[in-house]
């Protein structure tokens, strides 16, 4: 009889207590150190005195605007470093920062706004603000100058306590506000042996943007973390930078999206014989694309499993080799389960990835959202909604979603939000929205459509206005009808199996 396919070989160290995740995430770093490189036009340089500094005072200049324990802050900051000054000075003093995507509308915008209620909106890295949002807005000066207040000193207190939160699409089709603690960051610990290999001589090189939240954390707060060197790319996109900028600044880790890795190997990957090696997470990594770069460069690729909820908790590591096809296991100190209608399910048999309702990391709810946080419960088990399945070693193989969830790049979309923009077309009777494959490792968001007439041109003036760009569908295609099942629900599985005939 085989055993149930669950992971538990002991809980993680607590948190300290009393706690705050910005003087956690800045009290390692020696003064003289490079915590940070900025590399676009030439390259600053900020030293972990010199970001302590700055965190600390535009946390007093938070203060003096009025803004008070658990007051929200909206952050519209572009690919700048005002963005992680500003979210750690939030969570120094107890506001509570939202970082949100330079890619959304105008019209996302004012919906998160409304939803949100927000004490204050902060507009800068190149974002001009947006009028008449009907709640106060600082502009990049005024950004700027919150850095010349009297320095404020972090607030300690329980670990449990609300830190920040992150917008993530919602299975519904609204976006949702999930609600992170302080512990958060402490839980992240287990990643860098988990998943990292991170060492304070390191110096990682992240090719996302700053205000993208996987830069948020592997990028940036956990090498700061550890007093380590974080490098951030805000140049013109190219996909030949990476390797110059990994020899030229001397990178020992890479970090990006599978995509980013795809676009490498096609063009011949050269510059990373100085890594240890590379990570990868947001989306799974097509093999093509892991074979491709492991015999260009020589470097293993780590990848990591997890979302928004929770961050990363199965991993591939140095110490974990990669399994082909496998994402990784659970990292020390996770408790996992795969579960099935009764409970656990047995090894190599597919079901729900679960995390233990215990994990520091895990996230305290969705914000003004208590049934649909309570759903995402099973027993003592928060059910992530991946499918996968565990074998006796204990890799967990990533299978897809339960769900009809899109991923874009590394972002999880919803089709019920795609769907809903394209409906407000005029002269389309039926939309659904799915992703498909359209050659080997490349899928995008197509949108899918019946109407009497052609109506592409239409359709992609509507999502353009109403959807951030990476939710946009990159193709439309006009159908005589949309697949449905006997209860009338559209069968989004069928359109994923779409090909153009």
């Amino acid at each position: 009889m085989t055993e149930p396919a669950i992971f538990d070989q002991g809980r993680a160290p607590p948190c300290p207590v009393p706690f705050n995740l910005a003087q956690y995430v800045l009290a390692t770093g020696a003064d003289d150190a490079v915590a940070l490189e900025v590399i676009g036009d030439g390259v600053e340089r900020w030293r972990y005195a010199d970001l302590r500094d700055a965190v600390w005072r535009t946390a007093g200049g938070l203060l003096d605007l009025g803004l008070r324990d658990g007051d929200r802050l909206l952050l519209r900051i572009g690919n700048d470093p005002a963005f992680p000054i500003l979210f750690l000075a939030a969570v120094a003093v107890g506001v509570v920062p939202v970082p949100t995507s330079a890619l959304l509308t105008e019209v996302e915008v004012r919906r998160i706004v409304a939803e949100l209620r927000p004490a204050l909106v902060a507009f800068g890295g190149g974002l001009e603000p947006v009028a008449d949002l009907a709640v106060p807005t600082l502009d990049e000066k005024g950004v700027a100058q919150l850095r010349q207040a009297e320095p404020a000193t972090p607030v300690m207190g329980s670990p449990d306590r609300l830190a920040y939160m992150i917008y993530t699409s919602g299975t519904s089709g609204k976006p949702r506000a999930v609600m992170h603690a302080h512990r958060a960051v402490w839980a992240r610990r287990m990643m860098w042996d988990g998943w990292y290999g991170l060492r304070s001589d390191d110096r990682m090189l992240h090719a996302g943007a700053f205000n993208w939240t996987y830069t948020l954390g592997t990028g940036l707060m956990d090498p700061w973390a550890i007093g380590a060197t974080a490098m951030v790319y805000t140049g013109p996109p190219d996909r030949h930078v990476w390797g110059q900028l990994a020899r030229e600044h001397k990178a020992s880790i890479f970090a990006a999206a599978p995509g980013v890795y795809r676009q490498i190997v096609e063009s011949g990957a050269e510059g990373f014989e100085g890594l240890r090696h590379g990570l990868s997470a947001g989306e799974k990594m097509p093999a093509s694309v892991m074979a491709a770069w492991n015999a260009q460069t020589g470097k293993a690729v780590y990848e990591a499993l997890g979302m928004s909820e929770v961050s990363t908790f199965v991993s591939s590591s140095p110490s974990v080799a990669p399994r082909n096809g496998a994402a990784g296991k659970a990292q020390d100190g996770r408790r996992l389960a795969i579960l099935g209608a009764d409970g656990p399910v047995d090894f190599n048999e597919a079901g729900v990835l679960a995390i233990s309702q215990d994990d520091p990391g895990l996230m305290l709810g969705y914000f003004e959202q208590e049934a649909e946080t309570a759903q995402k419960y099973q027993g003592k088990w928060f059910v992530t909604g991946d499918t996968v399945s565990m074998d006796a070693d204990g890799y967990v193989t990533y299978l897809g979603r339960d769900d009809d969830m899109m991923n874009a790049g590394g972002y999880r979309v919803s089709p019920i939000e795609v769907e809903a923009a394209m409906m407000q077309c005029s002269g389309v009777l039926q939309a659904a929205a799915a992703e498909v494959d359209v050659r080997d490792g490349v899928s995008v968001i197509a949108g899918f459509y019946v109407a009497d007439t052609d109506l592409n041109a239409p359709l992609r003036e509507i999502c353009d206005q109403a959807l951030a760009k990476y939710k946009r569908p990159r193709m439309f295609v006009k159908i005589p009808a949309l697949p449905m099942g006997a209860n009338n629900k559209i069968q989004r599985k069928a359109l994923r199996d779409w090909t153009p005939t």
